[in-house]
């Protein structure tokens, strides 16, 4: 039996073991998950926010639990932990709690005036069984959000989380547990991506992916085959647009906060700073002196915390590597060839004379780096911002919220946040998701339950009529409907040759 050793990145100590899911456990956990999906997906969207409920509760009173748990297995800072990992969590099931019965139950919808006297509805139908296969940056929100929102709609869910941080996942699983769900109703499988791509070989009813692009166009490729609807939550590497208009301290802080925060590892955090040439020195400094006085640690005053994978560390090796050599400055920060190679700690770098053509300009690096290019014009700018593969997150800052609004309307991205950053993905009411490279489909907003159902389309009529006018037999028909649709769609509508011919259809 294969085993998975939790380690604390920021020390390097082992935390804990945890056995892997085996390949031959993966039919089994299919199995259990469409049998529990039979009873499930019966109960009332009441009985079912019942178990939500005492989750929340459960999540809330052991706040402090869980964060210890995520800074530990992640490596990343207390604070974060609570922010960025536990609270949208704990929102995103409240706004569950408060919207579901609306967005889930069946809704009247109007039906056209040529089905006279039927009524149309969209029912909402629980998929199946559905594959979450989540990241290591955010371990328990990134599992969690699509997970509840899942169940909620009637579907069973089998997560598979990171290895990379699995002590989080086992512990998501014993919640679960102490939730009292149903057994089968929500499944984790541990291991790595074999077991991931045995899961999706499986062939669930939906796969929810939120990872790496390689990954996710590997899953998309296997799910294809068998025509498994996917949602896509990829990498992203977001422009932040600092006009010379804007309040330049704040926006100083905020791109500090944005590059740096989780050390640098947010899909949706700035990868790219475009600054205005007039502005440009001011505004350096002033990233300067705010990256200076961060403080590198894992306890409660630490702002910045270790890395968690060592591949991603390679990663930002090679890529500030790259720019260096091709004549990017360091601002701030330790070259490479100087960092301790026993430690998972980066400390914060800035560089300038950034060109579009290196690596870190067109490459997720996921580390804390900010890399900062000086622009000139509204045009240019919007050029620079759209020249990824990328289109997940954009910031733009300035004090015209007009030009605000015109450059976001502009930018190829499924977010744009103005005079702040990330933000976005926290609020339960937008949609969260990708264009180009950074995904496909979206959660969050009105569509972030649905999205978990088949919308079954519902027509009714009471069935009194002898018979309806389009069916057979179709003689002397044709001059009859010719006339009914001319009449009713004409620029001017004559209601006298409509009824008169609607009549005549109906008798016949």
């Amino acid at each position: 039996m294969n085993s998975i050793e939790a380690i604390n990145p920021a020390t390097g100590e082992r935390i804990d073991t945890i056995i892997e899911t085996s390949v031959e456990e993966i039919t089994p956990m299919y199995e259990k998950s469409r049998k529990a999906f039979q009873s499930w997906s019966a109960l009332s969207i009441d009985e079912r926010l019942a178990y939500l409920k005492k989750l929340k509760d459960l999540i809330v009173r052991d706040m402090d639990k869980y964060a210890k748990v995520i800074v530990e297995d992640n490596g990343k800072v207390p604070v974060e932990a609570i922010m960025a990992d536990l609270y949208p969590t704990i929102s995103a099931i409240d706004h569950i709690l408060n919207h579901a019965k609306q967005e889930l139950s069946t809704r009247k919808v109007k039906t056209p005036i040529l089905l006279m006297g039927k009524k149309s509805f969209i029912e909402y139908m629980p998929r199946g069984v559905v594959l979450v296969i989540s990241p290591w940056n955010y371990p328990f929100q990134l599992a969690m959000v699509p997970t509840v929102s899942a169940i909620v709609s009637g579907n069973t869910v089998i997560i598979k989380p990171s290895e990379v941080t699995p002590l989080v996942g086992k512990f998501m699983e014993n919640l679960f547990l102490e939730a009292g769900f149903p057994d089968g109703v929500i499944q984790v499988a541990h291991g790595d991506g074999k077991i991931g791509s045995a899961l999706v070989q499986a062939k669930p009813d939906y796969i929810f992916f939120t990872g790496s692009v390689r990954t996710g166009k590997i899953i998309q490729e296997a799910a294809a085959k068998h025509l498994i609807p996917t949602t896509l939550e990829l990498g992203g590497k977001d422009p932040f647009i600092v006009f010379e208009d804007a309040h330049l301290e704040r926006a100083a802080r905020g791109a500090v906060w944005a590059s740096f925060t989780n050390s640098g590892q947010v899909c949706m955090g700035a990868e790219r700073i475009f600054v205005q040439r007039s502005v440009y020195d001011q505004f350096l400094q002033l990233v300067k002196k705010e990256t200076e006085a961060l403080v590198l640690g894992s306890d409660e005053n630490a702002d910045i915390g270790a890395m968690t994978f060592p591949t991603q560390v390679e990663i930002v090796k090679r890529h500030v590597e790259d720019a260096l050599s091709h004549g990017a400055h360091l601002e701030l920060g330790v070259p490479p060839k100087e960092w301790n190679p026993n430690s998972m700690f980066i400390q914060p770098i800035i560089l300038t004379n950034v060109k579009p053509d290196m690596v870190i300009m067109k490459e997720e690096t996921f580390g804390p780096v900010m890399p900062i290019v000086l622009f000139d014009t509204v045009e240019e700018v919007i050029a620079l911002a759209n020249s990824t593969e990328y289109g997940l997150n954009a910031s733009v800052w300035t004090k015209d919220l007009k030009k605000a609004r015109f450059v976001a309307s502009r930018l190829v991205s499924g977010a744009v946040v103005i005079n702040e950053a990330i933000v976005s993905i926290v609020n339960p009411y937008l949609p969260f998701g990708g264009v180009k490279e950074s995904g496909i489909g979206s959660y969050h907003g009105e569509r972030g339950l649905t999205l978990f159902c088949h919308e079954k389309a519902i027509v009714v009529d009471s069935g009194k009529k002898k018979s309806e006018l389009q069916w057979y037999p179709y003689k002397g028909s044709y001059l009859q409907f010719l006339t009914l649709f001319q009449s009713y769609f004409s620029k001017r509508r004559n209601w006298g040759a409509f009824l008169k011919s609607y009549m005549k259809l109906m008798k016949k």
